[in-house]
């Protein structure tokens, strides 16, 4: 959820609201206290479902008020605690397509709006999800001389370019139109210096990982060699074991089956695969192995009625 820094002190926010538009009417007060009571909600008694009900209500209010002097600032407080409670109810994959719905384009989210969503997004590891958004709300000339405009573009280069890898797009900003109409030049040149060491540990972090995965390979190989040189041995054993059982029985066995068995026994035991190369080297030592068995077995009673 995000940090109790960003949560908007509503109290403080009605009185300033109480003196700048008074009287206030039915409306405004009915709404005004609505925003007070989804406050308390959040902050004070945990009841965050309850919270952002009462926000919705409060948006529906708005949606039909005909008062238009603290319709804004209204449903900006609405949606900041409306945000909020969302968060604390896990429901964070929800919260950009909640504010869109209340505003009808991207470009009209009001800066903190936008901001808490990159900040939310960022923190729970999705800055994927903020970034068509903000990047329209950027590319909005009439948000250029918004208060907010500097911290919008700040936190998206630290938070949803430079996590998403996108450097190229990151350097863009800075040093594009954009840029230069929103930065000083130092605070270009910070900016730069942190592309380019994001792009520095990019690079060490792809070296460490294609070495771990070299060793890794290499270990998996040696380590399946090893497991099969043992089971290979174990089947040599056993086929030689057979061989002395039917040396007496030779002529009346039929060794053509006994060899199509092992044959297949062998292949299966190890997961052999004729056509690919690494088993021709288990396939020969197969085939040694039955000649091996032929010589024992058959050849002198091949030589004899030969004879």
């Amino acid at each position: 959820s995000p940090d109790s820094a960003n949560r908007i002190n509503t109290k403080c926010l009605c009185c300033k609201k109480s003196a700048r538009y008074a009287p206030l009417s039915s409306t405004q007060s009915k709404l005004l206290d609505m925003l007070e009571d989804a406050t308390e909600q959040l902050m004070l008694y945990k009841d965050f479902d309850s919270s952002f009900h009462v926000c919705e209500r409060g948006l529906e209010s708005l949606a039909h008020a005909e008062e238009e002097d603290v319709r804004g600032e209204l449903k900006a407080g609405f949606c900041i605690v409306g945000i909020q409670a969302l968060a604390e109810l896990n429901q964070w994959p929800g919260v950009l397509a909640w504010v869109c719905q209340h505003y009808e384009h991207e470009e009209d989210i009001p800066a903190k709006i936008l901001q808490m969503c990159i900040l939310l997004y960022a923190k729970v590891g999705e800055p994927a999800a903020v970034k068509e958004a903000t990047q329209v709300w950027l590319r909005n000339p009439s948000n250029r001389g918004l208060q907010g405009f500097r911290t919008v573009a700040e936190l998206y280069l630290l938070h949803v370019l430079l996590p998403l890898e996108l450097t190229d797009q990151a350097r863009e900003l800075v040093v594009g139109e954009l840029g230069r109409a929103t930065f000083t030049e130092e605070q270009q040149q910070t900016a730069l210096d942190i592309i380019e060491e994001e792009e520095r540990e990019k690079k060490q972090q792809q070296k460490l990982s294609s070495f771990l995965i070299h060793v890794t390979c290499a270990l998996t190989v040696h380590w399946n060699l090893l497991h099969t040189g043992s089971l290979l041995h174990k089947v040599e054993a056993l086929l030689r074991l057979t061989c002395r059982r039917l040396t007496s029985a030779s002529g009346f066995f039929p060794f053509h089956k006994l060899i199509l068995a092992a044959l297949i026994l062998y292949m299966l035991l190890l997961r052999l695969d004729p056509a690919l190369p690494s088993s021709f080297v288990w396939i020969s030592k197969l085939h040694q192995l039955l000649r091996q068995m032929w010589n024992v077995m058959v050849a002198p009673y091949y030589r004899a009625r030969k004879d």
